[in-house]
């Protein structure tokens, strides 16, 4: 953590987290408090984190009044198209028969809403305030 703070205090850093959600519970805490502390010495810092919308309020508990958040997800056309052209590519269409090809494009874009994933930018107040003027 002293090496980012070194490097993100004196430079405009930008830092992705992918897949926050399945960091375990009290390490997810633990960089949580480490990104806040980043974010209170280093006004340049942007964070990007991905995860499922579960941790969204653990985030915004954590990092209260420095997130900005927003829900990502497919359309259902946009996964069906996919889907069909995945099994288009099948090297082994044989292994498939007609009854399960019809339920792959069916069936999953019913439940790709509980894998919707979430992005969260963190950012600071004052670059809020700085951002709103420009």
């Amino acid at each position: 953590m002293k090496m980012l703070q070194l490097i993100t205090s004196s430079h405009r850093t930008f830092m992705c987290i992918d897949a926050l959600d399945e960091c375990v519970g009290v390490q997810r805490v633990k960089l949580l408090d480490s990104l806040k502390h980043i974010l209170e010495k280093s006004p340049g810092t942007r964070i990007f984190v991905t995860g499922r919308p579960h941790i969204r309020a653990e985030i915004e508990r954590r990092l209260a009044g420095r997130t900005i958040s927003a829900s990502i997800g497919p359309r259902k056309d946009d996964i069906i198209r996919y889907l069909r052209a995945r099994l288009y590519e099948d090297e082994t269409p044989e292994a498939m028969d007609e009854s399960l090809e019809a339920d792959i494009p069916e069936k999953i874009p019913q439940n790709i809403s509980e894998m919707c994933v979430g992005a969260i930018m963190l950012r600071t107040h004052l670059t809020l305030s700085a951002n709103r003027h420009t």
